[in-house]
């Protein structure tokens, strides 16, 4: 088992874990403005162009919110648990009809307990990789035609409201209970919009980002962070740091998400502190033994790298 100490002073290690109230409090606040002034920006000037481009932009910061609940399920946002569990649910992932108390034994426990070991509950998420190009495109069709998030919650609701064979007094209670953050917080921002006189927002640049590009960009994260990982037993090489220039940072991996591997050797530090970790290990001369790839399109390159049928027959 990896120990921290066996790489990091203790020094480091205190700078490192490290929290900052206002920090988190800036993050969160800064993926709401982004994703209510992608709204403003269409509605100043409306056309074709503005419209995609606050999708993707919204899509992507949708994905920083459930990034961001993550940070919470680790307790990483706020000292205070009751306000960091708070921000981890009604600020960030109810919003996105998540459940950060489901997700936390199931990721802490789970995922970076047996990291790509046959425990790992995300193990499933890795094994088909690398796929083909045309394999690619068709998970990328089903995503932006919003036929991957239809699929994932219609199981949601069925999961949520249970069995049809049930009273539907019960099933009503049980649906609430377990999605009353998820519709209190969506009524929220459809008041919202309502309230400016831009209802139609709510389904144009809120539901219609989230069943599509948020789907993709959550995919290609997931398919960074530990496929095709060249040790599954090394903590160093069975999870993947991919560097992001600006324009990946705001559409693909907002707020740090990229530094993966940094993560899962700390995974008490604050997103925000895993670029200085990232520095201090290169400093160290850690960099032959990291997971790394420089940039999402090499990650991609790798990720379908998988000959086509046509391809081996041709060999053959």
């Amino acid at each position: 088992m990896f120990q921290a100490r066996s790489v990091f002073s203790d020094e480091e290690l205190q700078m490192l874990k490290r929290k900052s109230q206002w920090r988190a409090a800036w993050m969160i606040f800064h993926a709401w403005a982004v994703i209510f002034g992608a709204m403003a920006l269409f509605v100043w000037w409306p056309n074709p162009l503005t419209f995609i481009a606050a999708v993707l932009i919204i899509g992507a910061r949708q994905l920083g919110l459930a990034i961001l609940s993550h940070d919470a399920s680790h307790g990483l946002l706020f000292r205070n648990m009751k306000l960091n569990d708070f921000a981890g649910t009604w600020l960030t992932d109810y919003a996105l009809f998540g459940d950060m108390y489901a997700y936390r034994p199931y990721h802490v426990a789970g995922h970076h307990r047996f990291t790509q070991q046959k425990n790992d509950p995300d193990l499933g998420l890795t094994a088909p990789f690398p796929i083909t190009r045309s394999s690619m495109r068709r998970k990328v069709i089903r995503d932006l035609t919003g036929q991957t998030a239809y699929k994932q919650k219609a199981a949601l609701f069925r999961r949520a409201f249970g069995h049809s064979n049930m009273p539907a007094s019960q099933r009503l209670a049980m649906g609430w209970k377990r999605l009353h953050g998820a519709i209190v917080t969506n009524a929220i921002i459809f008041a919202i919009l309502a309230a400016t006189g831009h209802w139609f927002l709510f389904f144009a640049l809120w539901v219609l980002p989230y069943m599509t590009f948020h789907e993709l960009v959550v995919r290609i994260r997931s398919i960074a962070e530990h496929s095709m990982a060249p040790d599954n037993d090394d903590p160093f090489r069975n999870t993947r740091t991919t560097h992001a220039n600006w324009l990946m940072r705001a559409l693909v991996a907002p707020y740090f998400v990229n530094y993966h591997l940094e993560h899962h050797l700390l995974m008490a530090v604050p997103c925000y502190n895993l670029p200085r970790a990232h520095e201090i290990l290169l400093a160290k001369g850690y960099a032959p033994r990291m997971e790394l790839q420089p940039g999402y399109t090499a990650m991609l390159a790798l990720a379908t790298s998988k000959p086509e049928l046509s391809q081996i027959q041709a060999a053959a």
